[in-house]
């Protein structure tokens, strides 16, 4: 693979990897897509609301997707790991795990973000499956279920506001004193939810799925789900060595054509939006791919 030349090169091939790859390889560009087959959902047992694969399993999608463009021959895929990416003139040049080292005249960034999660007992046992952080890709398995929230303040009145929707048998746990302004306070009052400032010391669970949350005092709590929105991390630090711009919340700042403030430099999915979802995904790779071929062909035609 030595001193291969592309026309772009996707870092990350999952769903909003995938989905650029194929918008350019309809359109005839040699593109390598890099990855290293690490899904952000991999935790989850099933994938919701994203027309025609609700309810698939994670990889289902992904092995599909990966199957229907790996039929445009002008698309390659290698799972080495990036030893170093660097812009040169008229692009970028990656070395490879094994020195090997490959050109392209654009970059796309689709390496996703990695959640920080507590160091609390069962918790990444349940993590995807019965400890959720969206209500729109899990919460209607759980509709009327005992449902639980931790967080505290601005995050879990937000989340008390999405979920009320879905259960009456809703209860917070802000796993501490509970921090909530005045208006707050009397909404949930008014609306007779609990709040449990008790310390958690570890989720019981039955192979991810919540049986109870039990406090540092020994006494309990029964659960069937429990929303916790997870700090995060970049997956990878090549935005950040190229020199990208983030937003306050840590993303990757994109203009609507998912281009970053680096000249050829595009970045898509999780690394650059709240809204994690593979519909969202999906559609952010459309347009990358779109607006990376546009871009190529106003510079060929000139």
């Amino acid at each position: 693979m030595n001193n291969l030349k592309y026309d772009v090169f996707i870092i990350g091939g999952s769903y909003s990897g995938l989905s650029a790859a194929m918008s350019l390889g309809r359109s005839l560009r040699k593109v390598l897509v890099i990855d290293s087959g690490k899904t952000c959902n991999r935790f989850t047992p099933h994938s919701h609301n994203f027309l025609t694969q609700d309810g698939k399993i994670p990889t289902e999608i992904s092995n599909i997707a990966r199957h229907q463009v790996s039929k445009y021959n002008t698309v390659d895929f290698h799972n080495e790991k990036i030893e170093q990416v660097e812009q040169i003139d008229n692009g970028f040049q990656i070395t490879l795990d094994k020195k090997s080292i490959v050109y392209a005249k654009k970059l796309i960034i689709a390496t996703g973000i990695k959640d920080i999660i507590p160091d609390m007992d069962g918790f990444e046992e349940c993590w995807g499956k019965s400890v959720i952080h969206c209500p729109y890709c899990h919460g209607y398995e759980f509709k009327d279920h005992p449902t639980g929230i931790l967080s505290n303040s601005d995050i879990a009145f937000h989340y008390a506001q999405l979920v009320s929707n879905l259960t009456d048998k809703l209860t917070i746990f802000t796993n501490g004193q509970a921090d909530f302004n005045t208006e707050q306070t009397t909404i949930l009052a008014n609306r007779k939810l609990q709040i449990i400032e008790k310390k958690i010391k570890s989720i019981k669970h039955q192979n991810g799925s919540i049986q109870h949350l039990i406090f540092e005092d020994g006494s309990y709590h029964s659960l069937s789900a429990l929303y916790y929105r997870a700090d995060f991390e970049q997956h990878s630090g090549i935005a950040k060595d190229l020199g990208c711009k983030f937003t306050d919340q840590n993303y990757i700042d994109v203009s609507n054509t998912q281009k970053t403030s680096v000249e050829s430099v595009y970045a898509i999915g999780d690394s650059c939006s709240p809204m994690r979802s593979v519909a969202n995904a999906v559609y952010s790779g459309n347009m990358a791919g779109a607006a990376v071929n546009a871009e190529l062909c106003t510079e060929a035609f000139n």
